[in-house]
């Protein structure tokens, strides 16, 4: 814990402590914080502290690097004039570090970094260790660091710390270097300009260190290059200042990069987005529809082939770019999983809730698993796709990707669009800077394109389905969440999926022709009608399906019949007579050829056998018939009427397909295995048997205030339960065996889970306890909140993982 954070906190009004709490959602998560010292270590955690930072735009980082260079306490009136810009242009991105808790004014106004920022940059500005690093390293005898003094000129005389703040300050001092440098061998100034402008830390030949006459071994005399290994030399900081002299300033970038922009027109843009929303409904209903009747099988290297990817693109009309989206999709939003029985991709139960629900619901679903996936479908790497729901080991970073680039574009201005890539992808690095730059620029283009087949971009510009999801950057969740409700109940979402789907069409014009035509997008309940009767034909604005014998056919082939058909029809449309003919006429001779399926074959020699097997009552139940005098073909499966017969005191054998007896020990089948989730990036996670419920709210965020309130009139923890723990539990938690009260007081000193069970049989899971007198204060995960548990009532103490 970082005592100086701890300090500033205590400082702090209510007011000013919500802004850190509200920007730092993380250190009020469950269990929350009772105490400020608990709230600075959360504050103060590595990770944590890494993620703050990935929030931050460049000026933010900009300036925490020159703190670093400058040094601890810096005051802000000099960290300006290192940068070269007025005190004024940085208060408000000193401000917005206070207000992330990753730095925080001393009590002489200096700048105070969290430690976990110090640690984040290994040569901040491009700068080395400073110079104390190097000469205190036990590397460094004191005669070498004499030698040192001479050479610089300085008295070799005098106790170490002395010598070495001589040596600093003659190498940190600009004229003082010059003068030396005059007398340098031939080359020396190239060298040391290549280290201060492009190291700290370069390759060398280390056989010129120790080669007289050499600019390597010069220097490295003069105190001016450090090797930690053979082939390796770095230069300290100071050094690399004073070389890059006192007109050097780092760079500070106030101002984000101007995204050239080009007017467009609002109302088709949200024409536009009204006819790509229903359309990705409609599409994934489709496709989850085809895996149902055909299980889509994987690669033995993993992944769907690309084989599998054109033909589901084939049979559902669906492009192959978004086909490949769409599966990856349904993917994360555990609409589609692995059966090993089945031996493929085939829909969930999840996907049966979600077709029957509205429309808006059914894309915030899709919606929100995109916003949360981490991978890009349409993301080229050396030229190819990578394999559909196969591995991707950039992972995370390009799900902070794809928000970072939406987020950007909801910066724009409503009514423009985008001139230049090139240009939002500058403006994206000053806002997450970050972002693996190469990674960026090879996937900004991917982003868009998806975003543009799930209606949140038109014409280069955001949609409302966008404006609303780049909203939800903090609640985006991650790819391994079931579900996110905080994204698929989001109100501003809501309101833009139903505004999105508004316009979609629930009936059709059929023409005599034999065609239906629907003048707008078709709702997913049409489209799976029409699709499911005629073929299609062309989609867009209007979408037009013509009716054939052999789609009629297929539609009876399903089980339908025709008056079932023409009633469905007749509710979207008015039926002409060609049309009605037309499925009558396919109607009557539909069923000219029967096809019976047979479970299995009874045959025997002696045809009153079969005749009296036929004729058994408690045999009836295999729906045995008799076709020929020696054959019986049954209903029921092989096993089943082997049972049967033997039931009944005859003394069937099984036949093998080659006409040979086959009886064989039987196996004790292993139990069957839950499906299981397969995430783009090759990841594997199984489908719980039981789900959260559709509708499930996610608890509402923490509120900052009522927290701060809270912290601030909180006292500190009671100093007597340290050390004394374990004899209070000892002695009040008599019903408890010694094992289980030492878990007890791990759950107190240390914040470990553990399930408890109460005289009354009530159970709990606990941690971050507390003592108050005989009772345990501890966070109860059933609540949600701290509650007081007596230690004279509980009966059992167990581990919790």
């Amino acid at each position: 814990m970082d005592d100086h954070l701890l300090g500033w906190l205590r400082t702090l009004d209510e007011d000013r402590l919500a802004r850190v709490l509200a920007n730092r959602p993380d250190a009020i998560a469950a269990p929350w914080p009772r105490r400020l010292n608990t709230l600075s270590q959360r504050l103060g955690n590595g990770f944590a502290v890494m993620e703050a930072m990935r929030s931050l735009p460049l000026p933010c980082l900009e300036l925490a690097q020159a703190c670093l260079v400058a040094g601890e306490h810096t005051r802000p009136a000099r960290l300006a004039a290192f940068l070269g810009v007025p005190e004024s242009e940085l208060g408000p991105w000193l401000d917005r570090l206070y207000d992330h808790a990753l730095a925080w004014p001393d009590d002489e106004g200096g700048i105070h970094l969290a430690e976990a920022v110090a640690r984040w940059w290994a040569a901040p500005l491009g700068l080395g260790e400073p110079l104390t690093h190097y000469l205190n390293s036990w590397t460094v005898s004191n005669d070498a660091l004499r030698t040192l003094a001479r050479n610089l000129g300085l008295p070799p005389h005098g106790h170490k710390r002395r010598t070495i703040a001589r040596v600093a300050e003659v190498l940190a001092d600009g004229e003082r270097l010059a003068a030396l440098l005059r007398g340098a061998p031939g080359g020396t100034d190239r060298l040391l300009e290549e280290f201060a402008w492009d190291g700290p830390v370069r390759d060398v030949d280390g056989g010129r260190f120790v080669m007289l006459g050499t600019p390597e071994k010069w220097a490295a005399d003069h105190g001016l290059l450090y090797r930690p290994s053979w082939h390796v030399a770095e230069m300290p900081r100071e050094v690399a200042l004073s070389l890059r002299g006192a007109a050097y300033h780092p760079p500070f970038t106030p101002e984000p990069p101007e995204v050239a922009t080009l007017p467009i027109d609002p109302e088709e843009v949200d024409h536009l987005m009204t006819l790509a929303a229903p359309h990705v409904v409609e599409r994934c209903a489709a496709l989850l529809d085809n895996t149902a009747k055909t299980p889509l099988p994987l690669l033995k290297t993993g992944g769907v082939g690309v084989r599998e990817v054109r033909r589901i693109a084939r049979e559902t009309g669906c492009d192959e770019d978004e086909t490949r989206l769409l599966l990856e999709i349904c993917a994360v939003a555990r609409l589609l999983a692995w059966d090993e029985q089945a031996g493929g991709m085939v829909p969930t139960e999840r996907f049966d809730r979600w077709r029957l629900d509205e429309g808006s619901a059914r894309l915030r679903v899709l919606l929100s698993a995109w916003w949360r996936m981490e991978r890009l479908s349409l993301r080229k790497v050396d030229g190819k796709y990578l394999t559909v729901l196969g591995d991707d080991q950039t992972g995370a970073a390009l799900a902070r990707v794809r928000r970072a680039v939406i987020a950007a574009l909801s910066h724009l201005p409503s009514g423009t669009a985008f001139a230049g890539r090139g240009g939002l992808v500058r403006n994206v690095h000053w806002h997450a800077p970050l972002l693996d730059q190469s990674l960026l620029a090879d996937s900004a283009a991917a982003v868009l394109e998806e975003a543009r087949l799930l209606g949140l971009l038109a014409n280069d510009s955001l949609t409302d389905l966008g404006r609303a999801l780049a909203g939800l950057t903090g609640v985006a969740g991650d790819e391994n969440d079931d579900m996110v409700p905080m994204v698929e109940h989001d109100p501003m979402l809501i309101e833009a999926s139903t505004r999105a789907l508004a316009s979609v069409r629930r009936s059709a014009l059929f023409g005599p022709d034999l065609t239906a035509v629907v003048t707008g997008p078709p709702s997913s309940e049409l489209a799976a009608l029409l699709d499911r009767v005629a073929e299609r034909e062309s989609r867009g604005a209007a979408s037009v399906w013509r009716f054939t014998v052999e789609s009629v056919r297929g539609a009876l082939d399903e089980g339908y019949d025709a008056d079932e058909l023409l009633d469905e029809l007749a509710q979207v449309g008015t039926i002409p007579q060609p049309l009605d003919y037309m499925v009558r006429d396919v109607a009557r001779r539909h069923g000219e050829v029967t096809v019976t399926t047979v479970a299995c074959i009874v045959q025997a020699t002696d045809p009153a056998l079969l005749a009296e097997i036929a004729g058994h009552r408690r045999l009836a139940r295999l729906g045995l018939r008799l076709l020929a005098p020696t054959v019986l073909v049954s209903a029921s499966p092989a096993d089943r009427t082997l049972a049967a017969l033997r039931e009944n005191g005859y003394a069937p054998v099984p036949i093998a397909d080659t006409g040979e007896i086959a009886i064989r020990r039987t196996r004790v089948e292993e139990p069957r295995n839950g499906k299981l989730i397969l995430l783009p990036g090759g990841q594997v996670a199984e489908l719980s048997e039981l789900d959260p419920p559709p509708h499930a709210i996610a608890e509402p965020p923490p509120d900052p205030h009522e927290h701060a309130r809270r912290l601030l009139g909180s006292g500190e923890a009671d100093g007597e339960q340290n050390g004394r723990t374990w004899a209070i539990i000892g002695r009040m938690a008599t019903r408890l065996p010694t094992a289980q009260q030492s878990l007890l007081g791990f759950v107190v000193d240390r914040g470990v889970r553990a399930g408890i069970t109460l005289t009354d049989g009530i159970t709990a899971t606990i941690s971050h306890g507390e003592l108050r007198g005989g009772a345990l204060d501890a966070w109860c995960e059933e609540a949600g909140d701290y509650l007081e548990f007596p230690l004279a009532e509980i009966v059992e103490v167990r581990g919790a993982y």
